[in-house]
């Protein structure tokens, strides 16, 4: 059973959960400057899935303008993906755009990442553009 928590403070022990997965799979994986990772860390909600009180799942976002919030630094621990994980939490956030009115979620996709997002219903967006020296596309989908 996966249970999601929600931060802004980061003091917190979801903040650090949440920071160290994506060490994990940004700066080690995929060798992601931490400089460039570790950035922006006031202000925006940070949201990690746990099962067994161990943190599996990670993003966060931040509202860029009003009504629409941009999801960053989606990470799925390695020895659990392919299991829904990522998926999960794009729809935990979602629901929580949803309850508070927001009508447009956006993010910055690895284009490797391209097929997950498609499925879950964003679309593409622009051109193509570098981060951190990978290639992303901007994503968007509208929400009711």
């Amino acid at each position: 059973m996966l249970i999601f928590k929600q931060t802004i403070d980061l003091d917190s022990s979801v903040y650090h959960d949440a920071l160290k997965l994506r060490q994990e799979v940004f700066v080690k994986e995929q060798n992601v400057a931490e400089a460039d990772e570790i950035d922006g860390e006031s202000g925006p909600l940070y949201f990690v899935g746990y099962s067994n009180n161990e943190p599996l799942v990670t993003a966060r976002v931040f509202e860029e303008t009003p009504k629409t919030w941009h999801i960053q630094r989606v990470a799925v621990k390695k020895s659990v993906r392919k299991r829904g994980l990522g998926s999960r939490i794009i729809i935990e956030i979602e629901d929580n755009a949803r309850k508070k009115g927001i009508g447009l979620l956006t993010l910055g996709a690895q284009d490797q990442a391209q097929t997950f997002y498609l499925k879950l219903g964003f679309k593409v967006q622009g051109a193509v553009f570098l981060e951190a020296g990978i290639k992303h596309h901007r994503m968007d989908k509208m929400i009711d």
